[in-house]
């Protein structure tokens, strides 16, 4: 009997055809590790520091590295011995947002609500267990609070990042939460237990606002969009200054959930 966890082999298949199928396995694997590095890091990598980061040999991420050059998903930056994301990277992430329709809704109704307040907005998601800036527009403060899109923060530190975590079981969300997650940029340590305790809260309460935990300055509001299975598929959110006040504070948190609403799938 076959074990269903296994990969089916055919049964014609010889010792070669099964070596050369676990080759392209873990050069696959090797190309999404230089990818998810890049995006880690932000910025063009050595390929030494990238083959170090991945941990392969140096001669192997040599020879990857050339390949996806030539093929323009990277480019050679500066003097040539840094690699960085090319522009076919960029084509196909504009086919995705052309393709997600939730995306790109998403997308105009953060640039209105920055249009419409003066504040920093963000379309924010879970991507490989962390919470991810997918769309940012700065407010028109001449006190600008950082944002940026494809950032990735540890889920505790954020607002976005109770609403996402609504509904999952308790063990699912101590695997996606590191000890380091839960140290604040200032040193503070959240509890588990509290921040647990925290996305119920936000869950039951369908917002959520959190102050003073990525800076000492800015306070965040989220709501969130729902699909169509009542599952919170991204959240809706604002950074405001710590001091707004707490009428301004719940004028923004209504207007928030009115736009994620006008986002959310309900049927």
């Amino acid at each position: 009997m076959q074990d269903g966890n296994a990969l089916a082999v055919r049964p014609d298949a010889g010792p070669d055809e099964d070596r050369n199928s676990g080759s392209r396995e873990k050069g696959l694997n090797r190309v999404l590790h230089i990818l998810e590095f890049l995006h880690a890091n932000q910025r063009a990598i050595g390929i030494g520091d990238l083959a170090k980061g991945v941990n392969a040999p140096r001669s192997t991420i040599y020879t990857l590295v050339r390949s996806l050059v030539d093929a323009g998903l990277l480019e050679m930056a500066g003097d040539g011995n840094r690699v960085y994301f090319g522009k076919k990277l960029y084509l196909y992430g504009m086919d995705y947002v052309r393709g997600n329709d939730l995306l790109r809704r998403g997308r105009q109704e953060v640039d209105n609500l920055s249009r419409e307040t003066g504040e920093t907005s963000e379309l924010c998601m879970l991507q490989s267990g962390r919470y991810t800036i997918v769309h940012s527009s700065p407010g028109t403060r001449p006190f600008r609070i950082s944002s940026a899109t494809g950032l990735q923060i540890p889920l505790p530190w954020t607002a976005s990042g109770r609403l996402l975590l609504a509904g999952f079981e308790r063990a699912v969300i101590e695997d996606m939460v590191s000890e380091d997650d839960l140290v604040l940029p200032d040193g503070r340590r959240l509890l588990l237990d509290d921040f647990i305790a925290d996305i119920a809260t936000a869950g039951a309460a369908g917002y959520c606002v959190t102050s003073g935990l990525v800076d000492a300055y800015t306070k965040c509001l989220a709501a969130p969009v729902f699909s169509a299975a009542g599952k919170v598929e991204a959240t809706i959110c604002l950074v405001v200054p710590i001091d707004t006040s707490e009428e301004k504070t719940g004028n923004l948190i209504a207007l928030l959930r009115e736009r994620a609403a006008r986002l959310s799938i309900t049927g």
